[in-house]
């Protein structure tokens, strides 16, 4: 192998760029030529490869998101897109390459490896929902910044006597809420693997509010049914809480933030083990921690299997916030 590429998909998360100079360096330390692909598939399609050297990936390590780019490709879902995509593959001889992202994103990589290219993947998602890894990469900074908002506003919730509804991102996997809620000490904590309702929260939150509370905190995860808004609007329409609610979406600051010392040294392992397979001809597998040990699972498994969230910690949830 003389050349490789890689790229970024998807949503960003704290710690790609940790990702990219782990490819790059290594990949450079083995003789390769690294050519970087900007804007994901999207760019890909479009034949938009540099090459790219150390020095070009100095000073990255610290940084938020990812120099590289990212975009959702709905082209690259066609056939014709994907044919696109190997062409310029072809044109510029690349022999392999790495792609960091998430769920949608190794979906795309098990379609190229499906046409005989050779991929490697690389966990990277705040959502932590990604099967073949136990913690992916920009999950820890993403919960370190929920958890700061949240101890935040429990200070003026707490001034205040009011409840405050905060949602976290996650999209359908309810593990950042779950996390954030306990670590947050959480009156309640809605996700979307287990359905809550409303009233409920609404008696949870009366019951805190009759114990002489000074707050009272819900975490919902934003692919719940019933998200923060939405649960704000029903209590207006039907219950007296006691406290006066505040909403606080969190979105995407959750995303932004610098890269937690955890984040940069995962991205740096992952990228170099994203290396390693190319060298050894391990191909068409993602790269991934599980149980503190770098594993590859193949891409087929990952793109076809649901990750299931430990429902025992939300077992404990449910304990501490009596």
């Amino acid at each position: 192998m003389k050349r490789i590429a890689v790229l970024t998909s998807g949503g960003d998360a704290p710690g790609m760029n940790g990702a990219i100079r782990s490819v790059v360096r290594t990949g450079i330390n083995r003789g390769w030529e690294v050519f970087g692909v900007r804007r994901g598939y999207d760019g890909l399609i479009n034949g938009d490869l540099k090459p790219i050297g150390s020095r070009d990936v100095s000073n990255i390590l610290q940084l938020g998101g990812t120099i590289l780019g990212s975009a959702r490709s709905h082209e690259f879902e066609t056939e014709e897109g994907r044919e696109r995509a190997l062409k310029a593959l072809r044109k510029h001889n690349i022999e392999g390459i790495v792609i960091i992202g998430g769920n949608g994103s190794q979906r795309g990589a098990y379609t190229l490896t499906e046409s005989g290219f050779p991929v490697v993947g690389v966990a990277s998602t705040i959502d932590n929902d990604l099967y073949g890894a136990d913690i992916t990469i920009g999950v820890n900074t993403a919960l370190n910044i929920a958890l700061e908002a949240i101890d935040r506003l429990k200070v003026t919730a707490s001034s205040h006597q009011r409840g405050i509804l905060v949602e976290v991102m996650g999209r359908d996997c309810g593990y950042l809420a779950l996390m954030a809620g306990i670590a947050g000490g959480a009156e309640v904590i809605i996700i979307p693997e287990i359905e809550t309702a409303p009233d409920r929260v609404a008696k949870q939150l009366r019951e805190a509010y009759e114990k002489g509370k000074p707050h009272a905190l819900v975490v919902v995860a934003e692919g719940a049914k019933y998200n923060a808004e939405r649960l704000a609007r029903y209590f207006k329409d039907h219950y007296e809480l006691g406290f006066e609610l505040r909403v606080t979406i969190l979105g995407y600051v959750q995303r932004g933030g610098t890269p937690d010392a955890s984040d940069r040294l995962l991205a740096t392992r992952l990228g170099a083990a994203a290396t390693d397979c190319l060298a050894r001809g391990e191909v068409g597998v993602l790269v991934g921690l599980i149980k503190n040990e770098i594993a590859t699972t193949p891409l087929k498994v990952v793109a076809t299997t649901k990750k299931p969230i430990d429902l025992s910690l939300w077992d404990l949830a449910q304990e501490l916030a009596k």
